[in-house]
Formats: structure tokens, C-alpha cells, sequence
């Protein structure tokens, strides 16, 4: 009998996570991996500083538009039921639990883990004025000296007083306050504040101790010196702290002329964005928080209280100091592909066939070498690319200027908007222009977020295109830490339909018909859309249907809906999904053939894989689009149609070895909370990769990458 069909999902709340509670239970997915014991020490330090740069990052964007909806008096629910005050109220409560149980780790498993590996942090009260005795006369007169030369001249204290208004505090910036005494006892006390710039290093090495590598945290050794700073001045109290403010830009794309002056102001009001959240280093008076409070214009709700350092992101400096004293065993160098050892017949092994890079298991330096080749090479012509987001020193941005002063046709796609990444995209950007480059910044109201590169040159049967289209940015660094695909093609079909992309992106033409691409916000839903349909036919038809995705995030009610309907047509569905994911897998009668996992390990997943069983004949997808309304909808995205046999064979085995995780695997559960796989067979897929990729390196060049039994 065929199943009913679904009533209307907004009478059904219970099928749906919230999206930000999901997110939240992605980060305490990241704060796990910090409070596992077996990890070593500063592979969980690593964690520890992303789950709270994570925190701060979802405070700047995410609850400020919240907190914006909910003072505008917005009371449309979500699909989930929730309206955005009633979503705020569970994130409180949701981060409040997570920073309680970060700075129990920090306290309770951190700092003796460090101290059985010869790693001692000094900590706020034995840098205390009261108990200079604690520390050996050696320390103290090395940390003074070391404050007098190189801290004190930088500083700039601030009594708050008429004449002296309390500074404004760029967000996440870190900073000391101090309660400070008058000398009459009817006056109210004064607000002092001591920003701590971001030249210094908030980690300071203390001479060794027998034994012992010994730190201490700049604004510990502020708060020592404090009476420094204000002398005669009484100082009641103090604390460390750090304000977090909305940092959402708002640009009207229709109604400006320049687009990058636009969103050059617009960053330096984002500097003065409203506070969101305030965290102060405990203990701290109430007198002083209120202070503090008052200062930036909130509530005792947005206040957050840190049983340890302020900013725990800032533990990526630890960690970076501490990796200099460590063998480097555990570091792995990606080998370069095997195919592509040779930079002499890059291209002519390109044109032999199709190539799946995987990185950071494949080396992203294959990439740049095919950037850098295009632009020595004579023969190549015009080189077109998009920029979402780049490093500062980027090796690729260096070689499309070297292509332009030499003469080639070069055209860069730039995202303004990549957030968190405009200044550096700016920057790029007024370069390059006047290299000769043609900067082009996308389609008005729409981000440019594929990852499209496409060389022309001329060769002796005419023009040749080749092209490499990938999940992830054009960014060496990210590269190393991100997992991510791409695949190099000199396929002619596939080439032109890149060439049209770009053609849609710089000349505002309509798009024309892809058989080879799916391109948003034209295709990628209506081909999603259309292949759940056609797995729903088939399985009623008691024919193979099964879908399996690997996504970052899963949020889209269309989407959800069609998984949840092909779930009751007995699609076998399977989905990877990293963070965020809406959908509630195993409801009965709902969702009971939908199975969800999300994987966090050392490298941060970020490819997105589509397999569509097809009868038989599995259709592979690669490209830059999650499920997610502002993927579908509001960006231009490109998913590739993985065609070559040996490609989809390979696609095929890295699913596989995906969904048979059980080290670093969890489950998503009914109720939209998660918990580990059961472990059965000690299989990690990034271990898995790693040595696979590393036994590829010793092959000859035409050898395959194995999959994994």
C-alpha cells in the first residue's frame, strides 16, 4: 500500500532542529573532540580554541540578527515552531552549558595534562599582587623587566571621567577593566580600561624552569601590573574582558554605484557594530560588571562569566609555540598526485583524462602549479577565476598578476561579501586592477560562491579549454586543514559550460541550458529536486533507489521534505552532514530509511558529494552548494557531474569509507542530538586517506588511488 502523503510540515514542528540549535550541537561536537582523553594534549587545545572562536564567530552573526528580528517585534516561527526570541532564550541556555563545561576542561584536564608534559601556565592568582611571593624572585623580576620593555610603552590606560570617554572596543578584541577608588569616599568610583593591542602576543614564555616550559597570558600580567598603569590610584577591582559585537554588513547591492567603496564603509561601521555579548575573566564584582554592562548598552543576560582566560581562541598561539619544541612525526605532507609529479606534462596529462584531487590528502600545490604554468606558458591566452576567499600572501592571486603584466586576458570573479574575508579581498582586488586584471564582483544580490578556474590556450588544433572546478576555496592554507575536491578537465563539453558560468557572472546574460553542471540559483534545486523524484519513482517501482550526500549543512525545507517523502517511498538515504542538519533522521513513518552522521576529526570536513543510485548506473555530483536556502537560492553555486569511470569508482570508495567511520563518526538521533557510533572495527577515514594518499606517492605515475577494504 503506498504511503500517505505528508501533511503539512508547519503543523510539524517535532520533524524539524532548529538551525541554530543544530549548529550549537555541531560545536559541542567539536568541544567533544577537546575533552577526549586519548587525543594528544595539543590536538585537544587545538579544539578548544575553534569551539570558542566558533562561539564568537555565531554570536557576531547569527544572534545579532536575532536579537535585530526580535527587537523589531518578528514573531514568524520557524518550520521548527521556534520565533527568534524564543530561539535566543534556547541558545542562551544551550552556551551557557557548552562555556561552563570549556572552562571545566580548561581547569580540570587541560592544565594537568599540559603539566605532565612539562608545560606549566601560570595562572591569574599567582601573578596577583598580594602573592608576588608565589612566584620565584627569577620569574617576577623577568616578567616586570620584560612588561617595562616590552608592554607598558604600548599601552595606553583610560580613567573614564568627562573629559576622558571609555574607548570604543573593536569586537573580540581583548581588554582590561579596573574599578578605581577616589579620594572622596562620596564620589562614585571610576570605570579604567587598558586595551590590549593585537601587535602583542597574548602568550608570553617565561625563562625555563628544570623540567618545565613556563607561559603566562598577556592580560594576567596586565592585571599584575595594574598599579603601574594607574599609580596612586586605589583599584578596587578588575577584570579581563572581551565584547562581542554584531558584525553583519548591510549593503544594498541595487542601490549603490561602487560596490567596493560601499563595502569598504560599510566594514569600518562594522567596527561599531552593537554589542551582543560581553565575557569577563572571573571573579569579578557585580559593581564592575555592571560597569561593564552599562558601558555597551546590555542585559545580565548577555553576560557570560569565564571561570579562566578570556578568549580561549587565543590557545592557537600555545599551540603554535608549543609545536616548536615537538618532533614534527605526526605531521603529515601531502604528497602530490601521482599523475601530476611531472609540471612538464601537466596539461597533457589533463587531456589524457579527467583527474579527482582530494585534499589535504592530495597536495593543494597541484593547484597553484596549474595557476603558475598558465601564467608562464605563451601558448595560454586568457585565465578566469573566482575568488571567494584567499589568503593574504596567496601564491595563485601572486600568478594572475604576473598573467596580466605579461598580457594575458585575466579575468577575476571577486566576492566582496565572502564574510570575514572582505578587507583581504579588497585588497586583492585594487591589485589586481591595476595590474590590467578584470575585476568583476558577480551578479547584483547574489554571492559568487563556486569554485571555478578555467585556462584558454592555444594549441595546434585550435583552442583548447581546461578547467578545474572544486568544493573548496583557491586558498593554500585552508587547503592543508580543509578536506576538499576538485577535479581537473580539458573535457570539452564540460569546459564550455564553465566558460558560460563565467559568461552569466561578467556580462549579465541569461543562462543557457547545462547538461553537464548544475548552477544556482537557476538549477541546483529544480536537479536536487528532480533526482529525489526520480529515486521515489524507481523505488516504487521496486527498482535500485538509494541517495547518499556529504554536505556541510542540510537546512532547506524543500529538500527535507522530498528526503522525507522518498523515505517513505523506501529510498535507502544516507547523509554526511557536517554541521548544521534541520532534517530529524528515523521518525517513524516519516524518516525511517534516512540514516545521519557527521564526522569531526583533525581536518574540518568541507567537500560535498552527491550519489544518486539511478538505477543501477550511480550519478555523481562534486561542487560547492550545501543544502541550504542561501545556496539554492541567494548564491551562484556549481556542482559538476562526475562522468570519467575511474572518478566515480573513487567517489564511490570515499563514501564508503565515510559511512563506515566508527572512531570519529557520530549519529544524529530522532530528537535531532547526536551520539558516537558504536566502535566495531577501529576505522577512521582521514587515517584511512592519509595512508592511502601516502602509499599512491611510491607508485608509478598512472597508478590509481586505491580504495580501502
Amino acid at each position: 500500500m503506498e504511503p500517505a502523503s505528508l501533511p503539512s510540515p508547519e503543523i510539524h514542528p517535532e520533524w524539524f532542529t532548529n538551525r541554530e540549535i543544530s549548529w550549537l550541537d555541531f560545536n559541542r561536537r567539536v568541544l567533544e573532540e577537546a575533552q577526549d582523553p586519548t587525543s594528544p594534549i595539543l590536538e585537544r587545545l587545538k579544539f578548544l580554541a575553534i569551539v570558542d572562536s566558533n562561539l564568537a564567530e555565531f554570536f557576531e552573526v547569527r544572534v545579532a540578527g536575532l536579537r535585530q528580528q526580535a527587537e523589531a517585534g518578528v514573531k514568524d516561527r520557524n518550520p521548527d515552531g521556534l520565533t527568534p526570541a524564543e530561539q535566543l532564550e534556547a541558545i542562551g541556555r544551550a552556551v551557557r552549558t557548552m562555556v561552563d563545561e570549556q572552562y571545566r576542561l580548561w581547569s580540570d584536564e587541560i592544565l594537568p595534562a599540559l603539566e605532565k608534559e612539562g608545560v606549566r601556565i601560570l595562572r591569574p592568582d599567582a601573578l596577583s599582587q598580594r602573592e608576588t611571593d608565589s612566584l620565584s624572585k627569577r620569574d617576577a623580576a623577568w616578567l616586570a623587566t620584560h612588561f617595562e620593555r616590552e608592554i607598558f610603552p604600548v599601552l595606553t590606560p583610560i580613567a573614564v571621567d568627562p573629559a576622558h570617554p571609555f574607548p570604543h572596543i573593536q569586537s573580540k578584541s581583548l581588554s582590561i577593566a579596573a574599578l578605581l577608588g577616589t579620594e572622596d569616599p562620596q564620589e562614585p568610583h571610576r570605570l579604567g580600561v587598558v586595551q590590549a593591542p593585537r601587535v602583542l602576543p597574548r602568550v608570553i614564555r617565561l625563562p625555563d624552569r628544570p623540567g618545565h616550559r613556563v607561559y603566562v597570558f598577556l592580560p594576567d600580567v596586565i592585571r599584575w601590573q595594574l598599579p603601574k598603569l594607574f599609580p596612586g590610584v586605589p583599584i578596587l577591582d578588575h577584570t579581563a574582558f572581551r565584547v562581542t559585537r554584531n558584525s553583519n554588513l548591510y549593503v544594498d547591492e541595487e542601490e549603490i554605484e561602487n560596490l567596493l567603496t560601499a563595502v569598504e564603509q560599510e566594514l569600518r561601521r562594522r567596527r561599531r557594530g552593537e554589542a551582543v555579548r560581553l565575557e569577563v575573566r572571573e571573579p569579578c564584582g557585580p559593581d564592575l560588571e555592571q560597569a561593564l554592562l552599562n558601558v555597551f548598552e546590555l542585559e545580565r543576560s548577555d553576560l557570560y562569566e569565564c571561570e579562566g582566560p578570556v578568549n580561549l581562541s587565543r590557545l592557537s598561539e600555545l599551540v603554535a609555540l608549543e609545536e616548536r619544541e615537538r618532533p614534527k612525526a605526526q605531521v603529515f605532507v601531502a604528497p602530490v598526485h601521482p599523475a601530476l609529479r611531472d609540471p612538464e606534462n601537466f596539461l597533457r596529462t589533463i587531456r589524457r583524462g579527467d583527474l579527482l584531487l582530494h585534499h589535504p590528502f592530495d597536495s593543494f600545490s597541484s593547484v597553484v602549479d596549474f595557476v603558475e604554468l598558465a601564467a608562464r606558458d605563451p601558448n595560454v591566452l586568457a585565465i578566469k577565476q573566482t575568488m571567494y576567499r584567499t589568503s593574504e600572501d596567496s601564491q595563485i592571486a601572486r600568478a594572475l598578476l604576473s598573467a596580466a603584466e605579461k598580457g594575458k586576458q585575466v579575468t577575476v570573479v571577486v566576492e566582496l561579501l565572502a564574510r570575514f574575508d572582505e578587507e583581504a579581498n579588497i585588497r586583492w582586488a585594487r591589485r589586481m586592477e591595476e595590474a590590467g586584471v578584470q575585476i568583476v564582483y558577480g551578479l547584483v544580490g547574489l554571492k559568487t560562491h563556486c569554485k571555478l578556474l578555467l585556462v584558454v590556450r592555444r594549441e595546434e588544433d585550435g583552442l583548447r579549454r581546461y578547467a578545474h572546478i572544486g568544493t573548496g576555496n583557491y586558498n593554500p592554507a585552508t587547503a592543508r586543514v580543509y578536506t576538499d575536491l576538485g577535479i581537473l578537465t580539458a573535457d570539452p563539453e564540460v569546459t564550455a559550460e564553465v566558460a558560460a558560468v563565467f559568461n552569466v557572472l561578467t556580462s549579465l546574460s541569461a543562462p543557457g541550458e547545462f547538461r553537464h553542471l548544475l548552477v544556482a540559483p537557476f538549477t541546483v534545486r529544480s536537479g536536487v529536486l528532480e533526482r529525489i523524484e526520480r529515486e521515489i519513482r524507481r523505488a516504487r517501482e521496486g527498482r535500485p533507489a538509494a541517495i547518499v550526500a556529504k554536505l556541510n549543512a542540510l537546512q532547506d525545507e524543500e529538500i527535507i521534505r522530498a528526503l522525507y517523502r522518498a523515505s517513505q517511498a523506501g529510498v535507502s538515504i544516507d547523509l554526511i552532514v557536517r554541521g548544521i542538519c534541520c532534517l530529524r533522521p528515523g521518525l517513524e513513518g516519516v524518516s525511517s530509511n534516512i540514516r545521519v552522521r557527521s564526522i569531526v576529526d583533525r581536518f574540518l570536513e568541507h567537500s560535498r558529494v552527491l550519489r544518486f543510485e539511478n538505477d543501477g548506473d550511480p550519478e555523481f555530483f562534486i561542487g560547492s552548494a550545501d543544502w541550504m536556502p542561501r545556496n539554492l537560492d541567494r548564491r551562484v553555486e556549481v556542482m559538476c557531474r562526475v562522468r570519467a569511470e575511474p572518478l566515480r569508482r573513487r567517489l564511490d570508495a570515499i563514501l564508503d569509507l565515510y559511512l563506515r567511520d566508527d572512531v570519529k563518526a557520530r549519529e544524529v538521533l530522532p530528537d535531532g542530538s547526536h551520539r558516537r557510533v558504536e566502535k566495531r572495527h577501529g576505522l577512521r577515514v582521514q587515517d584511512a586517506l592519509m595512508r592511502q594518499h601516502l602509499a599512491a606517492a611510491t607508485t608509478s605515475p598512472d597508478a590509481a588511488i586505491p580504495p580501502t577494504t
